[in-house]
């Protein structure tokens, strides 16, 4: 292969060889962390399609400019709920945006290496920043017209649009992760300019850790628990800050960019004889890896339903519940990669379609969730399959929209 070196830009300083220890850029892709990738997407469809019949969610509300605004996590509320949906939800809710971020990690390095800090730039504001723009003007506000409906005071797009001016900012709904994840390479970037070779290093760093997952997941919790958990004291670990479209969760702020420089770490490393390896130690012992994050979600479940309790200082319980979170969510981030690491090894046609589409599902899905969950609401059907027929119809719709919207040339450059 060329040295890449030469297609540089000026940000990205001549270098005469690469260490041994940190993978060069490779035209392969690689099969698990796409396929891995999309299906966190559907996980995160399925999470969306539920969260109407979550058995603890609030009450619709009364206008979208009263407080506290829960309907900007739940759009659409129905009567019928199912417990089962709150498990569902909460485990989830523990652990996949922070595997997404390591996931979106894994590249990084690789692509600074090839395109130089401008030329990653480009393609950053380009796949992430207009898509973000898209979702948070048209997506978004659709996504959020049915909760309007809901609220008894409509008046047409008008009245709707008062409202939405009045709120002070512009819910961009789960749009959120694109525009934190395009903050985050923007800082990758600017490593780069500032200390060329802090990729390398993160290789060579990563060299006894990624071939033993043990004890790179007890980096990772150490690492993460000390990014989290004085957050969460001081924010409390359901706050979110909100400017604009720009939402984030205050807690996990810098929990998800630690799990970004961890993917990057791992990924300049080689994933092809790392922590990710094919026949490596986390793909041979999957088994034990979902018995440990099933082990450490009841653990946090359990840690969380006893701060209920009154008993004890809110403090301890805190930093209790804040460790037991970063547990389970690097148990349950380390069993999806192993099992896609060791069974995602045969190209699939189904699968490579899901792939190359879900990004645009994400961008897109949330506006077919809370209308499908609106059309449903006077059915007389269970939780369950409410549910369910959400869940698949949002896979259907956001599916097929995407793969059509790809087939316009500008739009597949983005998506």
């Amino acid at each position: 292969m060329k040295d890449t070196k030469e297609k540089a830009t000026t940000f990205l300083p001549a270098r005469t060889r690469q260490p041994d220890t940190v993978a060069k850029p490779g035209s392969s892709y690689n099969l698990a962390v796409g396929y891995l990738r999309a299906f966190v997407t559907v996980l995160v469809l399925a999470h969306h399609a539920v969260l109407a019949y979550h058995p603890l969610v609030p009450s619709a509300t009364a206008s979208l400019v009263t407080q506290p605004r829960w309907w900007q996590a739940f759009p659409v509320v129905d009567r019928q709920r199912w417990m089962g949906f709150a498990w569902f939800a909460g485990f989830n809710d523990v652990f996949f945006m922070s595997l997404m971020f390591f996931l979106s990690g894994l590249f990084v390095w690789k692509s600074l290496e090839r395109k130089g800090s401008a030329g990653f730039l480009r393609d950053r504001v380009l796949r992430l920043g207009l898509p973000f723009v898209v979702a948070a003007a048209l997506v978004a506000p659709l996504a959020y017209y049915p909760t309007y409906l809901l609220t008894g005071t409509s008046t047409g797009l008008g009245g709707f649009w008062q409202q939405w001016r009045s709120l002070g900012n512009w819910p961009a709904g789960p749009a959120w992760f694109v525009w934190v994840l395009l903050v985050f390479d923007c800082m990758a970037a600017a490593a780069l300019v500032l200390v060329p070779t802090w990729g390398e290093a993160r290789g060579r760093r990563f060299t006894g850790a990624s071939r033993r997952p043990a004890v790179f997941f007890v980096l990772l919790v150490a690492i993460s628990t000390l990014a989290y958990v004085p957050l969460a004291l001081v924010y409390g670990p359901l706050a979110w800050f909100g400017f604009g479209p720009f939402f984030f969760q205050l807690s996990r702020a810098l929990h998800y960019l630690v799990y970004f420089i961890m993917g990057i770490g791992v990924g300049a490393y080689g994933l092809e004889r790392g922590l990710l390896a094919p026949e490596g130690k986390l793909a041979r012992r999957s088994t034990r890896w979902c018995v440990g994050a099933l082990l450490a979600f009841a653990a946090a479940t359990t840690i969380a339903i006893a701060s209920f309790s009154g008993k004890g200082s809110p403090q301890i319980w805190g930093t209790i519940g804040g460790i037991g979170f970063t547990v389970s969510c690097a148990a349950s981030s380390f069993a999806f990669l192993a099992l896609f690491v060791r069974f995602a090894k045969t190209r699939n046609r189904v699968w490579d379609s899901l792939r190359d589409n879900a990004y645009g599902m994400y961008l897109i899905h949330y506006a077919f969730v809370s209308w499908l969950q609106y059309a449903l609401l006077k059915t007389a059907l269970p939780a369950v399959a409410k549910g369910s027929a959400v869940f698949l119809g949002t896979l259907a719709l956001s599916w097929s929209a995407t793969a059509a919207l790809r087939r316009i040339p500008g739009v597949a450059r983005m998506v």
